[in-house]
């Protein structure tokens, strides 16, 4: 099988892990998804994902790849960081995405590296939608939310063709579903787990 997701996903399998052996897949992947089920069942409660979550899965994140795999685990760590948070600091600031999800995004990618990052940012992206979607269909408001979707794509595209991002209109009080999005994040990193461990099984 060729293609860049075979690839990736051959690149997370244990053996070629920088950060280390088989086992510290299982801590990885145990690390992010006990902390991922404490944030989604903490933003169901609270509608928000707290630091004192994030910032010490992030420092251990880091500090865990450093004792494994040395400089280069530590680099990978931060390569994983930026890469699965930086889509949500986007949306954070230019579409009223929260800030915890970017954070608790970031701290997970440090966990992961670069490889597995990507893996779990791909899930987590297209799990998000389709619960978004969902959602949106269960209060019969699809319509509007993927309206605002292409509008959110077609000032994205300007922005990046010409350099002019055009503001995206308010969310309306339709528009306006509010749901916490650490549950999105919880369940793709579950699939992206998942998916992980059965290729490598």
């Amino acid at each position: 099988m060729s293609g860049w997701l075979p690839n990736l996903l051959q690149a997370a399998q244990p053996g070629s892990l920088s950060l280390g052996e088989g086992t510290s897949l299982l801590v990885q992947w145990g690390a992010v998804l006990g902390a991922s089920l404490a944030a989604a069942v903490w933003d169901l409660r609270q509608r928000r994902i707290p630091n004192a979550l994030t910032f010490p899965l992030l420092g251990s994140g880091i500090a865990y790849s450093a004792w494994v795999g040395g400089l280069s685990g530590a680099a990978g760590s931060l390569g994983g960081c930026l890469l699965a948070a930086l889509p949500f600091v986007v949306l954070f600031l230019y579409a009223g995405g929260g800030a915890g999800d970017a954070k608790l995004m970031g701290a997970i990618g440090a966990w992961l590296g670069v490889s597995l990052s990507v893996v779990a940012l791909l899930a987590v992206v297209l799990v998000g939608a389709a619960l978004g979607l969902a959602q949106a269909a269960w209060h019969k408001r699809f319509a509007d939310v993927t309206g605002r979707m292409g509008n959110l794509a077609r000032s994205w595209y300007l922005w990046f063709v010409s350099g002019h991002r055009t503001p995206a209109a308010p969310l309306t009080d339709v528009q306006q579903l509010q749901m916490p999005y650490a549950v999105s994040i919880f369940s793709g990193v579950a699939v992206a787990a998942l998916g992980v461990m059965l290729w490598n099984a």
